[in-house]
């Protein structure tokens, strides 16, 4: 398992060497002697710490979109997700279009998205397949 001194501690967490000092001091992260005598933390134990840091600091609140980039914006529904640990794919039906879209599971899940839920699929792409069909 590695582990790692308080100094690069500190420079992984982004506070001071006397930060990780007080946390280990107050119990709130844990340390040890290495073979050497010199105090470390566990880096799974620095790992867990540093998502707890993160999901306590705080977070601007959204603002509404005034303006975009994209210019081609489909709304519709949500008809179908299909997801698996890692991904998800999400099919909305935008008039008589359907787009499909694949993401992370983690941003389905934060979107709430389910088939019967209105969304907008914003397409802002460099690269735009076109096909010629074939003619009588």
């Amino acid at each position: 398992m590695p582990h790692f001194r308080f100094r690069e501690a500190a420079e992984l967490l982004g506070v001071s060497d006397d930060t990780v000092r007080r946390w280990v001091e107050q119990g709130r992260l844990g340390a040890h002697a290495d073979a050497a005598g010199r105090l470390v933390i566990e880096g799974s134990e620095l790992a867990a710490y540093a998502r707890a840091l993160a999901a306590e600091a705080p977070r601007p609140l959204p603002r509404p979109v005034i303006s975009e980039s994209a210019r081609n914006r489909f709304v519709g529904l949500v008809t179908r997700v299909v997801r698996d640990t890692v991904m998800a794919q999400v099919e909305i039906q935008a008039g008589p279009h359907r787009v499909v879209s694949l993401m992370s599971r983690e941003a389905a899940d934060e979107l709430g998205l389910e088939p019967g839920v209105l969304a907008v699929a914003a397409v802002k792409s460099t690269h735009v397949v076109i096909e010629l069909p074939g003619g009588s």
